[in-house]
């Protein structure tokens, strides 16, 4: 997230604050040369990919905020945060996907930068490819795995993510749900919070909020990342040169990159994305086939599904978006993903046909209707009936219902009821933090950033 911190200011920017500003960011940061005697490299494709590589560094961090923060150990000197970054050829959309580090790998032959020992090809997590060989191995690795050739490099490390987020002034994020991870000190109750640079920190870091573990702080970054770019695009920091200056002058000291992504690359990506918003963007995750997959000498890796994954990066090769196309509708934060709920509705009126309705409207949020409406007795408002082990379904499909009643039954089982009433009128838009639409579990910026 550091990275992408980064990423966002220098392509949003570089359009309005002019020459010497890019080019004294250019100057300032530290190069690497991650593409060094590669071969057989896949073919480019239109648009631009951009890896980003958050490593776990933390030296400059103080003894205070080590405390305050639980930035305590050691660290691995590996990645702690993955991404492939595609930049459409038209610039009008940014597709990140977030490779997850415990993924399982396979090195190419490589010599360790550490111990000097060749290697040969051989399996390993994905975050280690960078502890191994460093850039250039990552970079090789992930352009084996996914066949996507990466065109840029850019890495950074822990120590100025908390002071990059408050020049920027804070980070607006909502949550459906309270948030604490007794690891990192988060406790976020469910609502809108202002983020500082070390709640921020705290917040993109957690991974022992649920079972969702690594995944779930994937999801957790990819959100922030969206509000970074909401508030980046709305508030005119990237845009005034005093203030566009403070903000790289406090980021320039943990910025790597590889050499041919200079001044004049930043000025054309950011000529080209001059309307960015957080529509444009889109954010998914490498669809995972097996959770758990041993490996001797290695332990627990996540497995790609080789048929969904190897579909995600065809669609970055062919430049094509990841996300469906869908109409703008402002949709309520609710806890449980309607994609999760299965719902039978049934007809308490007279009236021919609003089972149906009631049925595809609820669908078409998301609802797991079994579209096969039938009738019930007559109901004076519209009922919700649901199992007490599945309330928090009850309450998030109450709030596509405004007005209707629940109503608790034990035993019934995890598939919710609805029967529709006399009352009802329509079905209101809904959507969770963990929302998944599309074949790869696609969000877009603007689905996940805090509503007005």
């Amino acid at each position: 997230m550091r990275m992408a911190t980064t990423l966002s200011m220098a392509v949003l920017a570089a359009a309005g604050v002019g020459h010497a500003v890019v080019t004294s960011l250019d100057t300032g940061i530290d190069r690497v040369d991650p593409f060094k005697d590669m071969k057989n490299r896949p073919s480019g494709g239109d648009g631009m990919n951009v890896l980003l590589v958050g490593t776990d560094g933390r030296d400059k961090i103080t003894e205070q905020e080590r405390r305050k923060y639980r930035l305590g150990g050691a660290p691995c000197h590996c990645t702690d945060t993955i991404m492939i970054v595609h930049i459409s050829a038209d610039g009008d959309r940014a597709s990140i996907v977030s490779l997850p580090r415990d993924s399982y790998a396979e090195a190419p032959a490589h010599t360790d930068r550490n111990s000097g020992e060749k290697h040969k090809a051989h399996p390993i997590k994905l975050n280690a490819a960078y502890a191994e060989g460093g850039p250039n191995l990552t970079v090789r690795t992930v352009e084996h795995m996914t066949k996507v050739k990466i065109d840029h490099y850019l890495e950074v490390d822990f120590t100025s993510f908390m002071k990059t987020v408050d020049v920027l002034g804070g980070v607006e994020i909502c949550t459906a749900s309270p948030m604490k991870d007794s690891y990192t000190g988060l406790d976020l109750a469910a609502g809108k919070h202002h983020l500082s640079g070390g709640e921020a920190l705290q917040y993109v870091r957690s991974r022992h909020i649920d079972g969702a573990a690594d995944l779930g702080r994937m999801q957790r970054q990819q959100r922030f990342l969206a509000a970074v770019i909401a508030k980046a695009t709305s508030s005119g920091v990237l845009l005034n040169p005093v203030k566009f200056r403070n903000v790289t002058r406090t980021i320039l000291g943990s910025v790597r990159a590889d050499k041919s992504f200079g001044t004049d690359e930043m000025l054309d990506l950011g000529r080209a994305m001059r309307g960015f918003t957080p529509a444009s963007s889109e954010f998914t995750s490498v669809p995972i086939g097996e959770m758990g997959y041993m490996v001797k000498g290695i332990g627990s890796t996540l497995k790609w599904d080789p048929e969904r994954s190897e579909k995600l990066f065809q669609a970055l090769r062919d430049d094509k978006p990841l996300a469906p196309l869908r109409k703008k509708r402002k949709s309520v934060l609710v806890d449980v993903a309607p994609q999760q709920i299965r719902v039978q509705v049934a007809n308490g009126t007279d009236v021919s046909g609003l089972g149906g309705r009631v049925d595809k409207a609820l669908r078409k949020t998301g609802f797991r209707t079994t579209g096969a409406p039938k009738d019930a007795p007559a109901v004076k408002r519209t009922l919700v009936e649901y199992d007490p082990r599945w309330d928090r379904s009850a309450r998030s499909l109450a709030t596509a219902l405004p007005g209707c009643e629940l109503k608790a039954v034990k035993g019934q089982g995890g598939t919710l009821q609805v029967t529709a009433g006399p009352d009802f009128k329509q079905v209101r838009s809904v959507r969770a933090e963990d929302i998944h639409q599309g074949e790869f579990g696609v969000v877009t910026g603007d689905q996940v950033v805090c509503g007005k």
